[in-house]
């Protein structure tokens, strides 16, 4: 079990290499797309498209499947240890899928956080403007009435009540 939670996320994170790797250059599937289709079904000089990025779930699943097939082939006829079970195999599998599309979302996050940079720190500038000015308009403020209170001195206008004690004893429960 700790091998495959181990392979799982070795996976997770070949996945990711793989996703960024083709993100930044596709000339392997490049390659095979010149090796396969014909001159007009070739894809296009500006498509940025791979194995894994910019394609489909199915597509990716298959390349991927392909790939960990052709390793198991290696790596038996290179061991002949049972060495690669269907368990390694499904979490290989697994894990470099969930790998390409986490690395999808943080290619995606990192270029909407480069565009939006400009525009947060806009906000983030006429946010501290806006504190600053608040700040400096608190500090102006005179309050009206500058002379202190003598809480001592202070007369109670409002007619004095009967303590709780007396209203008791004017009931009778006290004597």
């Amino acid at each position: 079990m700790t091998l495959e939670i181990t392979v799982f996320i070795a996976s997770i994170l070949f996945g990711m290499l793989l996703y960024w790797r083709e993100s930044t250059g596709n000339g392997l599937y490049r390659f095979f797309n010149k090796l396969m289709y014909s001159k007009r079904l070739q894809m296009s000089k500006d498509d940025p498209t791979g194995f894994l990025y910019q394609q489909k779930f199915i597509l990716r699943l298959v390349f991927i499947s392909m790939l960990f097939l052709l390793g198991i082939a290696i790596v038996r006829l290179l061991i002949p240890i049972d060495l690669a079970t269907i368990s390694l195999f499904l979490s290989c599998i697994f894990g470099t899928l969930l790998g390409s599309y986490i690395g999808g979302f943080i290619i995606k996050s990192e270029k909407v956080i480069d565009a939006q940079a400009e525009l947060m720190e806009e906000k983030l500038d006429k946010a501290i403007g806006q504190g600053k000015k608040l700040v400096h308009d608190l500090k102006d403020v005179q309050p009206e009435n500058t002379e202190p209170i003598d809480l001592k001195t202070t007369t109670n206008t409002e007619p004095q009540e009967k303590s709780a004690r007396q209203r008791l004893k004017d009931k009778g429960f006290l004597k």
